[in-house]
């Protein structure tokens, strides 16, 4: 291992794969998954890397204590909790591992949209009761459906290729890109899937401009009816918007897997109202941000990781 070899503080909980893989690259490092912001403050120094997932907030007060980083590794694919801009001023590279979790999203949206548009979760609720209504349970098929993407990253990409399989038209946006059509998407302008789009999915980060991207006047903007799916971050949709939409059936039915607030037990009166529609709502399929949250992608993540830092 030579002198310059990366040391590396991993200051949330990792799948113990990660280990071996660091070891097997001959990477020093110091796990501590219960360290505190005030304890990663004062033991930052002296290491090269930092790996996090998603307890961990670093902006300028963390990293003006940490004047020997080189680089930030997210075991996941949100970046929204690095101050990218200070990490940039100071020369630290960051690493995600989008990719590492990408077939989990893209299988968890599939599912999600499934269990909605072909009343799955009603209809086992109501068997179980005892009731056998085969007409209300009446679904729509995932391939008569138009599609729109917005995000064509790791997570679009991978769900449009799994939505060409069921033969539905897709529609993909992504400001970041261009000519990025292919097989399973057509390109497409943000104006052209509002226009055209039975299925809004996001698969985009959450960032100044994407926060409450999905509000009143956004759904107003749309042209028709509409199913939302939003496996990205939860605060890029406004509740309070959806459930105004549910109501008035411009949404006509919502997939979250995540929330503005995610703990639950600390709503505002606002968010558990909202919440409270959205639980009684057989209109709704709700998971706990788990679309990414696979036994495979647990591994996988770490793989993609150490493969970014290997190559530092």
């Amino acid at each position: 291992m030579s002198q310059n070899q990366p040391s590396i503080l991993i200051a949330d909980e990792m799948h113990p794969s990660l280990f071996a893989m660091l070891d097997e690259a001959g990477f020093l490092y110091d796990y501590q998954p219960k360290i505190s912001r005030a304890e990663l403050i004062t033991t930052l120094a002296p290491f090269t890397g930092l790996i996090i997932r998603s307890k961990t907030t670093v902006d300028e007060e963390l990293l003006s204590q940490a004047p020997n980083l080189r680089f930030i590794g997210r075991a996941g694919a949100g970046l929204d909790l690095i101050d990218l801009a200070v990490v940039e001023r100071r020369g630290i590279a960051v690493f995600h591992a989008g990719e590492g979790n990408r077939d989990a999203v893209a299988e968890h949206t599939v599912g999600m949209l499934l269990a909605l548009l072909a009343n799955i979760l009603k209809a086992d609720r109501e068997v179980r009761q005892g009731i056998w209504d085969r007409e209300g349970n009446r679904g729509y098929e995932l391939g008569s459906l138009t599609v729109g993407l917005i995000g064509y990253g790791n997570n679009g990409r991978a769900t449009a290729q799994r939505l060409s399989g069921f033969g539905c038209r897709v529609l993909a946006y992504d400001k970041f890109l261009t000519n990025y059509g292919d097989a399973f998407a057509q390109e497409a302008t943000l104006t052209q899937i509002m226009a055209e789009s039975d299925v809004i999915s996001l698969h985009i980060p959450l960032t100044e401009e994407t926060r409450r991207l999905v509000n009143d006047t956004f759904i107003e903007q749309v042209t028709k009816p509409f199913y939302l799916n939003n496996i990205a971050r939860g605060e890029i949709v406004s509740l309070a918007a959806v459930v105004r939409a549910l109501e008035s059936g411009k949404i006509c039915g919502a997939t979250l897997d995540v929330l503005e607030n995610e703990k639950l037990a600390k709503l505002t009166p606002d968010q558990q109202t909202a919440f409270d529609y959205l639980r009684q709502s057989d209109r709704v399929v709700l998971t706990p941000h788990i679309a990414g949250w696979t036994h495979e992608s647990y591994v996988r993540i770490n793989e993609v990781l150490v493969r970014q830092i290997r190559n530092l």
